[in-house]
C-alpha cells in the first residue's frame, strides 16, 4: 500500500448558538444539526429549547457510526 490518502473528507461546522452547530457534510443536501438532549443538555446546564430545540449531540453520531 501507498502512504497516499484514498479519501480526505470535506466538512464545514457552523457554531451557531451553545453547543448548537451546523455541519456541512459531504453528499447530504442539507445541513446536518449538532446539539444536546436529555441527559446531555441536563449535565451541561443547557436548555435545549433556548438553542432551537434538541438535537442528536456529536456522541449520538460517533456511537451510531460505529455501530454500522
Amino acid at each position: 500500500m501507498g502512504s497516499q490518502a484514498v479519501y480526505q473528507s470535506q466538512v464545514r461546522i457552523e457554531r451557531i448558538k451553545g453547543p448548537l452547530r451546523r455541519a456541512h457534510l459531504p453528499a447530504e443536501p442539507q445541513p446536518v444539526y449538532f446539539g444536546v438532549h436529555s441527559e446531555i443538555a441536563q449535565h451541561y446546564g443547557v436548555d435545549p429549547a433556548t438553542i432551537g430545540g434538541p438535537h442528536a449531540s456529536t456522541l449520538d453520531y460517533i456511537v451510531a457510526s460505529a455501530a454500522g
